[in-house]
């Protein structure tokens, strides 16, 4: 060696550099992310009689990303639905399940209040003719993610802003904003 030092080499300490650097790795490969969901399509199923008007029963399918690295259990919920800032239905989303790194489309029955169209009728008649009706919904799913032996609660925040066509039902567009907040203390 140059100028008189000698370096010790040691498998030890290789070993610790190599498992310090695997963790950090898996760290921040296991950071939480937020999942994504996407209104894939709108099914008319029926109607029903609600003197004097007619209520409509849909069956949204939502396409749902979790692309965290572990599975995650969530509870029953429901998701209103808004048209004109009005509150026009509700969809139930039923406790389940979901692997890692995984998309599952679910169907959510989901129903719409007759009175609360009529109040709109004539923005939803101008709807119709332009055959782009825009609706919200917003959601808000709590559940747990199992890292190791600790289960972390979770809650997620879903606000969409879904542009349908209203004869068809159609999606044309759609933005959906997801954000996840984890309780590291087993509290949300």
């Amino acid at each position: 060696m140059a100028m008189g030092i000698k370096l010790d080499w040691s498998w030890s300490s290789a070993l610790i550099g190599a498992a310090s650097a695997l963790a950090t790795t898996a760290l921040i490969s296991s950071k939480p992310k937020d999942p994504t969901f996407d209104v894939v399509s709108i099914k008319l199923t029926s109607f029903k009689l609600n003197f004097p008007l007619l209520d409509a029963e849909l069956i949204l399918t939502v396409q749902v990303t979790n692309p965290n690295v572990v599975p995650i259990q969530y509870s029953s919920t429901t998701m209103s639905i808004f048209y004109k800032g009005a509150l026009l239905g509700s969809a139930d989303v039923e406790a389940g399940s979901q692997p890692a790194k995984s998309t599952q489309l679910l169907q959510l029955p989901a129903r719409l209040d007759g009175l609360q169209l009529a109040h709109h009728a004539a923005s939803f008649i101008a709807d119709a003719a332009r055959r782009e009706m825009v609706l919200d919904a917003a959601v808000d799913i709590a559940g747990t993610a199992r890292v190791l032996w600790w289960d972390h609660k979770f809650k997620v925040h879903v606000d969409s802003h879904i542009t349908v066509d209203p004869i068809f039902l159609d999606v044309i567009d759609q933005e959906n904003k997801s954000k996840m907040d984890i309780s590291l203390t087993g509290v949300v």
